[in-house]
């Protein structure tokens, strides 16, 4: 089995104040509360949500 590639994702800046689908795709990944961190699967559904909340994220490879 081999092992998937995963992306560190962490919440820098706050989704008070924006928009509702933004605060969706941050909830989507994971992310709860600021400086959480997850890690996400590195798929196309991930990376669209990643790119679209880029400005909130920090992201790192695994």
């Amino acid at each position: 089995m081999s092992e998937k590639a995963k992306l560190k994702v962490t919440l820098v800046k706050s989704v008070a104040g924006r928009l509702e689908a933004h605060k969706a795709c941050v909830r989507g990944l994971g992310l709860r509360r600021m400086h959480q961190t997850v890690e996400v699967i590195d798929t196309p559904e991930n990376r669209g949500m990643i790119n679209k909340v880029s400005y909130l994220l920090s992201v790192e490879a695994v």
